[in-house]
C-alpha cells in the first residue's frame, strides 16, 4: 500500500503501538529475565518476534492481524517453552546450553577454551577485570550459557577482601 500521507502515519503509529503493547504484555508474562540471562531460545524469539510484526505494525506485504497473531503464537510457544525447561531442566540444557569450565585451578583447559572459541586473553582481561593478575590466583573461570565469564579466586584472594565471583560479559 503507498503512503497516503498524514492518515497513512497515523495509522502506523497507532498500528505500532498495539503491537507493542500486546509485545509488553506477552513479553511479561514469560517472566522476569535481564537481557544478560537471555539464552539462545530468547534470543531467538525475540528475533522471530521482530520479523513477525514488522509488517503488522508498517502495513507492509503482511496484514496487521496476521502480524498480531504471529506475535501472541510466538509468545505462547515461548510461555511453553520456559514451563518445559522449569520443568524437565535436561530440556533446558539441550537447548540453552550449559557452562563450561575453562580454568580449574590455575591451569587453562585447552580442550574446552578450543571448544568453545575462548582465547587464553580473553580468560586474562577477564581475570584484570576483576583485579586478579595471576592465572594461579583462580580456582575457576566458567564461560556461562549467557556468554559472561565468571571468575572464582582462590581461599587466599577470597580472604583478603575480595568478592568470591565476579562476571564479566564475553565480546
Amino acid at each position: 500500500m503507498p503512503v497516503e500521507g498524514p492518515k497513512f502515519l497515523v495509522a502506523v503509529a497507532v498500528r505500532t503501538l498495539i503491537v507493542l503493547l500486546a509485545l509488553v504484555i506477552g513479553l511479561r508474562l514469560l517472566g522476569k529475565r535481564q537481557t544478560g540471562q537471555f539464552n539462545i531460545y530468547d534470543l531467538a524469539l525475540i528475533m522471530l518476534l521482530a520479523n513477525a510484526v514488522q509488517n503488522a505494525m508498517t502495513n507492509g506485504d503482511g496484514h496487521f492481524l496476521v502480524g498480531v497473531v504471529s506475535a501472541v503464537t510466538l509468545v505462547s510457544a515461548g510461555w511453553i517453552v520456559s514451563r518445559a525447561f522449569e520443568r524437565l531442566p535436561g530440556l533446558a540444557q539441550h537447548v540453552a546450553g550449559v557452562s563450561t569450565l575453562l580454568v580449574n585451578d590455575g591451569q587453562f583447559i585447552k580442550s574446552h577454551l578450543a571448544r568453545e572459541h575462548v582465547t587464553e586473553d580473553l580468560i586474562l582481561a577477564a581475570m584484570r577485570q576483576h583485579g586478579i593478575c595471576e592465572l594461579s590466583e583462580v580456582r575457576m573461570a566458567v564461560l556461562e550459557i549467557d556468554g559472561s565469564i565468571s571468575i572464582v579466586p582462590t581461599r587466599a584472594q577470597h580472604h583478603s577482601g575480595k568478592q568470591v565471583a565476579k562476571r564479566t560479559r564475553r565480546r
